[in-house]
């Protein structure tokens, strides 16, 4: 056993499970997404996952330790940090932990950790702000996708209504490449809600459609925009079509009818942030 990893099992208290015990089977429900998860857990696997929670302070439900698979001190020292921060902790085998890793080289780390909180009444977008409304998005990647754009092109937050994949689905984890723990994300029980809430606090709603007859490079935005995505069969559901907001679309010049949402997505969020926040002319104070 690496010396490193030694200490850490001597200076915490790890106790040593099997297949059979229930935090193993937690997890695989949770890894299969089959069962109820009301206190929002995802897996967490691997040393730069585990790092992105250390960095937005993400509470660990417990963490599983295979002494066999950490070789590194970089490894040993992460597993240190989270373990004195999580009351539930425990070693495997080597074949257990093969059990429940999705990786090819697994490095030996894995957590239950729990989804961020986020209450929309502490949430005041400035005047720039560009929000990504998901509606009725169904594909659990597609969301995380989305999530890890919005992370990269400086969105403000992302709104979900009529959500159909629960925040913990293992593809939206992986998709969202940690921009699920950066990114602010609410959900509205219903689209009225959600509207309402947009139209209270000012914002410019767009809903992409390819019927529109407005293009997006066309638009100068500049002011608290929203832009509405729908899903991938249905698109935007029909709550939103009632004339008080402007359709915006993508020009297609081939053979295709649309683009993929998260696709679609990006080239929106990435032409409204551009105009609102880097624009001289477009801020406004």
């Amino acid at each position: 056993m690496n010396s490193n990893i030694e200490q850490v099992l001597q200076a915490h208290h790890f106790l040593p499970v099997g297949e059979q015990n229930p935090k193993i089977k937690q997890i695989k429900s949770v890894i299969s997404n089959t069962k109820p998860n009301p206190h929002k857990l995802f897996a967490a696997e691997g040393i730069w996952m585990l790092s992105m929670c250390e960095k937005f302070h993400t509470p660990i439900d417990s963490l599983i330790l295979c002494p066999e698979h950490i070789r590194t001190p970089e490894a040993a020292a992460l597993a240190d940090k989270i373990a004195s921060r999580t009351a539930q902790l425990y070693t495997v085998s080597a074949k257990t932990y093969e059990k429940i890793s999705e990786r090819g080289q697994p490095d030996g780390l894995f957590a239950l950790a729990s989804l961020p909180h986020h209450e929309l009444a502490d949430f005041h977008p400035k005047n720039d702000a560009v929000l990504l409304v998901l509606d009725g998005v169904e594909i659990p990647g597609n969301i995380g996708t989305m999530l890890r754009m919005a992370d990269g092109a400086g969105v403000d937050g992302v709104f979900l209504c009529n959500r159909k994949a629960r925040m913990t689905h293992p593809k939206l984890i992986k998709g969202s490449q940690g921009a699920i723990l950066s990114v602010p994300f609410f959900e509205f029980e219903t689209v009225a809600a959600c509207r309402d809430w947009l139209d209270k606090n000012k914002f410019t709603v767009y809903l992409a459609d390819t019927r529109a007859k407005l293009f997006y490079y066309d638009e100068p935005f500049g002011k608290k925009t929203a832009l509405v995505m729908g899903s991938e069969r249905y698109g935007i559901s029909r709550e939103w079509y009632d004339g008080s907001y402007q359709m915006i679309a993508i020009p297609m010049e081939g053979s295709c009818d649309s683009l993929n949402v998260g696709v679609a997505a990006t080239v929106l969020a990435y032409e409204a942030v551009k105009k609102n926040k880097f624009i001289p002319q477009n801020r406004k104070p």
